[in-house]
């Protein structure tokens, strides 16, 4: 069980469990093992869980306060924002390559479904560069202002996947996910 805690809270492991299979994901893509179509809808679909899952640490924190495994989510919760950035990095650039052309990227930036897509990827740049110990003390009282604009991206991803989606089930699916995790926050303290 200690060599479990131990594992467990090692920075590295934790980055490997997150962003490992981006990579793998990256690369099977590049070797032709996915299709472009296969390669979006992953990448996008992991980001969109791993920003989910970000935001329900602290209504689970609220939820159970005195478990290990909250203090210990707590203890990711950057990585876990970090690692739905580094989804949707490889979900964009797989996208401007297939695209290949900036002027039908530019006209396609200005459909709704789209403009939701760049407007979180924009939000998403700004927290990823801030997400570090630099960063909060230069910026401090700030930087949690500036780091609540992770719902306005969760919103705006979920949109984007719902509107560029051929089928937005599962869109709708984990919009509702957030909603209710995001309800939580309203329960009385335990």
């Amino acid at each position: 069980m200690l060599k479990l805690s131990i594992l467990l809270g090692s920075r590295h492991f934790v980055w490997a469990i997150l962003f490992g299979p981006v990579f793998w994901i990256s690369w099977r893509y590049l070797s032709g093992a996915l299709y472009y179509g296969e390669f979006i809808h992953l990448t996008g679909e992991l980001s969109a869980r791993l920003l989910i899952i970000t935001l329900a640490v602290t209504p689970l924190r609220r939820l159970f306060p005195r478990k290990l495994w909250t203090a210990w989510l707590l203890r990711q919760q950057r990585y876990l924002g970090l690692a739905a950035f580094a989804y949707a990095v490889p979900h964009m650039i797989a996208y401007l390559f297939k695209l290949s052309d900036g002027s039908r990227v530019l006209k396609e930036a200005g459909e709704i479904g789209m403009l939701t897509g760049w407007l979180a990827m924009l939000i998403f740049v700004a927290l990823a560069i801030t997400s570090n110990d630099a960063s909060i003390r230069a910026l401090g009282k700030r930087w949690k202002s500036l780091h609540r604009f992770v719902y306005a991206a969760a919103i705006l991803t979920l949109l984007h996947w719902i509107l560029t989606s051929f089928d937005p089930t599962e869109g709708y699916i984990h919009a509702a996910v957030l909603l209710g995790i995001q309800s939580l926050r309203f329960l009385p303290k335990r």
